[in-house]
């Protein structure tokens, strides 16, 4: 793949993920929220370094939830690189090769998840198993990179307020080093989550073509008003940044509540013709100041999913879930979803 243009490297990427869409029978499941998921493990991540922190001390806690959410149907596991920063890491005091091989062990602990769910495949039942999906198909890695402001563990990735001083190089300086250690650690795509402004869309995309990178990506924003992302900016204009993207292969929301989605479908829909991903958090309030989640703010399982098929009839092609989502979560999305009781195998 290394020898191949640009142009080309976006065909065969464009024409990877519809392939993939195909096999999963139209839609496909992404997983559910990490961080609450390890907590419930028995992680403590009152740490800057949030769901990261594990890659320290818990890794097998990762690969657990990767294992949970594989066995509830979802066809694409996100790595534990999403608050994962060289910078983060170096200010913990490790040196930057110890950053580096902790983000490239992000991907590792995901691979490694996937190989195992394989072996349970073969082991077990093609079919539903004391409620566990297990059944081949084709599974994609997708390597984290959080936002700038998830690196500041500020709350700022929920304002996109960066300051003045903040520019469009340095926002590319900061994700470069990470954005080629995740690639080298052999993912199948980058997934750049909880974008929250224009500005640091555009720092990803010329990182994307600058760099070379082999890997298809996609772009996830998200919004507080159903209207634009969380900064102020234009979600059509986000949306767009995305969709000029060579080697974005599909535009998205994540972290958002359940009932801004369908609008925000039809605003991308406008300027995009790539499959659109979707993975809302459980509507459930964040405090930024005592960084902690509002019980009692979201919507139940039931009433999620009971969305789904409206987003996907309204054009979303990739349907997961964020914050505080569960396998269950997951689970019920992987059985709401018509075509994957007779989704074509794996070839």
């Amino acid at each position: 793949m290394a020898s191949r243009s640009s142009s080309s490297v976006e065909t065969a990427s464009s024409s990877s993920m519809r392939e993939f869409l195909r096999q999963a029978g139209g839609v496909a499941v992404v997983d559910g929220g990490l961080a609450t998921e390890l907590e419930r493990h028995g992680a403590d991540l009152n740490d800057p370094l949030w769901s990261a922190k594990c890659l320290l001390t818990s890794s097998h806690l990762i690969r657990a939830v990767h294992l949970d959410y594989l066995e509830a149907g979802a066809d694409i596991i996100i790595t534990a690189s999403y608050q994962a920063t060289i910078q983060g890491f170096e200010a913990k005091g490790f040196s930057t090769e110890e950053s580096e091989s902790l983000l490239r062990k992000s991907v590792e602990i995901a691979r490694e998840a996937r190989d195992i769910y394989y072996e349970r495949c073969s082991e077990g039942s093609c079919n539903d198993s004391d409620g566990r999906v297990l059944k081949r198909r084709p599974i994609i890695v997708a390597a984290s990179v959080g936002s700038y402001g998830a690196y500041l563990a500020d709350g700022s990735e929920y304002s996109g307020d960066y300051g003045e001083a903040m520019t469009l190089g340095a926002l590319k300086e900061f994700h470069r080093r990470r954005v080629q250690v995740l690639t080298e650690a052999g993912p199948d795509l980058l997934a750049f989550e909880t974008i929250p402004n224009k500005l640091e869309a555009q720092a990803f995309a010329e990182l994307l073509e600058e760099e070379d990178i082999k890997l298809p990506a996609w772009f996830c924003f998200n919004s507080k008003d159903g209207i634009n992302v969380v900064s102020g900016d234009s979600f059509l204009e986000c949306a767009l940044v995305a969709e000029s993207c060579k080697k974005v292969v599909a535009v998205g929301i994540n972290c958002t509540p359940p009932r801004f989605i369908h609008g925000l479908i039809t605003t991308i829909k406008k300027v995009a013709t790539k499959p659109i991903v979707i993975y809302p958090n459980s509507g459930e309030s964040y405090d930024a100041d005592r960084k902690e989640w509002v019980q009692n703010t979201g919507v139940s399982d039931e009433d999620f999913v009971s969305y789904v098929n409206k987003w996907c009839e309204a054009g979303a092609s990739l349907v997961g879930g964020c914050c505080r989502t569960t396998p269950n979560t997951i689970r019920a999305i992987y059985k709401t979803l018509p075509n994957r009781s007779t989704s074509p195998p794996e070839q």
